[in-house]
């Protein structure tokens, strides 16, 4: 059987930043965020170029053991085959290493990519089938169904198979991040959650696990009490001490406030009218970003300065 034809011109991709977990919706619930990364594909005679710029610029490789292209590879066989080459240019704004899903947006640009430069690509990897493979390289889907779906997402796994769901968040919401200087890597992390955890913790997280779908909704004000946590948090505050510390301070003032999904970064959700207060209160060592929510998800937008700066005529991937 004759391998997939691809497209002679470029595409260009952009991904959100996402949070999961968002307090109690463990490996579950997921945000996108409005803070995001740009990559441009094309096909080419021969060969693989990556250029990077912005976060990892430094550090990431440039080569097949690039998680993008390691994405791309994988979306293209299950696309019917590989191009000749490949021309790569990544812009990266979602810091590594943060709990900000750079991980999720690198997998999500990769198959979105694939699948918008191969012709016929969206009849061959429907958007049930990106969210299986997008999980199948991440490990789980709480933030990749939120950068390829966009809004507030419930994902879950089905007979082995990720599903999820879109919710609007409410209007009166505004993220508000809270970045610090050093990584933690999700494995560090991971690593430091008990193999189980009593009875009454798990009760009491699917109680307020499913009050946030609630409050992020439809019901603000319940966000406080909907954002409480027993089955991670405490376990990672050792790898991120600071981090936990200026959740307890935020939340002490009563502003909802999380660890954004393996940290360090911490996630508030704060009041329309609070957000800018809300954003002066962690102090030096953060880097304080007032957020909108994505609505648009992993997007294929145009080439053209025109289509890069405004929102205007994105297309979106799913």
């Amino acid at each position: 059987m004759a391998g997939p034809a691809f497209r002679a011109a470029a595409v260009r991709v952009r991904v959100p930043a996402t949070s999961a977990n968002l307090g109690p919706g463990f490996d579950a619930l997921g945000l996108s965020l409005g803070l995001y990364d740009d990559v441009v594909v094309r096909v080419a005679d021969s060969g693989l170029h990556i250029d990077i710029a912005g976060e990892g610029a430094s550090t990431l490789p440039r080569d097949e053991s690039h998680l993008l292209v390691r994405s791309l590879r994988t979306a293209f066989d299950l696309l019917g085959g590989q191009p000749r080459g490949l021309e790569v240019v990544c812009a990266n704004r979602i810091p590594h290493g943060r709990g900000l899903g750079s991980s999720s947006a690198a997998i999500c640009a990769g198959i979105v990519a694939a699948r918008a430069v191969t012709i016929g690509g969206e009849s061959r990897l429907d958007d049930t089938a990106l969210l299986e493979l997008a999980t199948e390289i991440e490990g789980h889907p709480d933030n990749v169904a939120a950068c390829l779906f966009g809004g507030f997402t419930l994902a879950w796994t089905d007979g082995g198979a990720a599903r999820a769901i879109r919710m609007e968040p409410a209007d009166s919401v505004v993220p508000v991040v809270f970045v610090p200087e050093k990584p933690v890597l999700t494995q560090t992390a991971r690593g430091l959650l008990p193999p189980t955890v009593p009875h009454v913790d798990a009760a009491a997280n699917a109680g307020r696990a499913a009050l946030l779908v609630e409050a992020l909704t439809r019901r603000p004000e319940l966000l406080l009490p909907a954002t409480e946590d027993r089955l991670h948090q405490e376990y990672r505050a050792p790898a991120m001490p600071q981090s936990a510390d200026l959740v307890n301070r935020l939340r002490a003032d009563g502003v909802p406030a999380v660890i954004s999904g393996a940290g360090p970064t911490v996630l508030a959700l704060a009041e329309d009218s609070a957000a800018e207060k809300v954003a002066r209160l962690a102090g030096e060592g953060w880097a304080a970003n007032r957020l909108a929510f994505d609505t648009a998800g992993a997007s294929v937008l145009p080439l053209t300065p025109a289509g890069a700066a405004s929102a205007g005529g994105e297309a979106s991937a799913h």
